[in-house]
């Protein structure tokens, strides 16, 4: 099995892609090790000393560090990743991460389904291509807020990628969004 690593925008993110499916259609966040319970590889991902974040894509995983150099982490993590897919034990056991709801005003329905549509086919393939991830949490009074996951999360380029990359774009075609934030 070969596995591919790619650097990400953030430094301390390092995008893994194992060649096969990991989470098709859907994506997962782990902060801490308490939320990785659910997932195998997430929860031995945590175990090494270092690890403060991975994420699960449709075909990538990536993993955010807190100390040590990449050098040093690199060959661990990538042992895991393999043992786990080798072994073909799921990726996700037990109950489901719990989904924040959405927010907006039922009367903004249609200016939310222009949001999500711009995000799903402009933002959100652009962004995995850098190891992370963007959905839509809510709107309100003009203000679209949005949930980044991943390289995203604690990314050094995230806010210039926020207010002048999606902000912008949200902005040109629908007159109704004001600004963007992060949640």
């Amino acid at each position: 099995m070969f596995i591919e690593t790619v650097s990400t925008p953030n430094p301390n993110t390092l995008k893994f892609i194992p060649g096969c499916d990991v989470l098709p259609g859907s994506t997962r966040e782990y902060k801490n090790p308490v939320e990785a319970e659910e997932s195998p590889l997430a929860a031995k991902i945590f175990l090494i000393d270092g690890v403060s974040g991975v994420f699960f894509s449709d075909d990538f995983i990536t993993v955010t560090k807190t100390a040590y150099e990449w050098p040093q982490l690199k060959p661990i993590i990538l042992g895991e990743i393999m043992d786990h897919f080798l072994s073909e034990k799921p990726l996700i056991v037990g109950a489901s991460q719990d989904k924040q709801e959405e927010f907006f005003d039922p009367k903004d329905s249609e200016t939310v389904d222009k949001i999500k549509d711009l995000i799903q086919t402009r933002v959100r393939p652009a962004v995995a291509h850098d190891g992370g991830d963007i959905t839509f949490q809510g709107f309100k009074s003009g203000t679209v807020y949005l949930n980044l996951q991943g390289a995203c999360a604690g990314c050094p380029s995230s806010t210039m990628t926020l207010k002048n990359g999606i902000e912008n774009l949200l902005k040109h075609y629908i007159p109704e969004v004001m600004e963007v934030e992060a949640i």
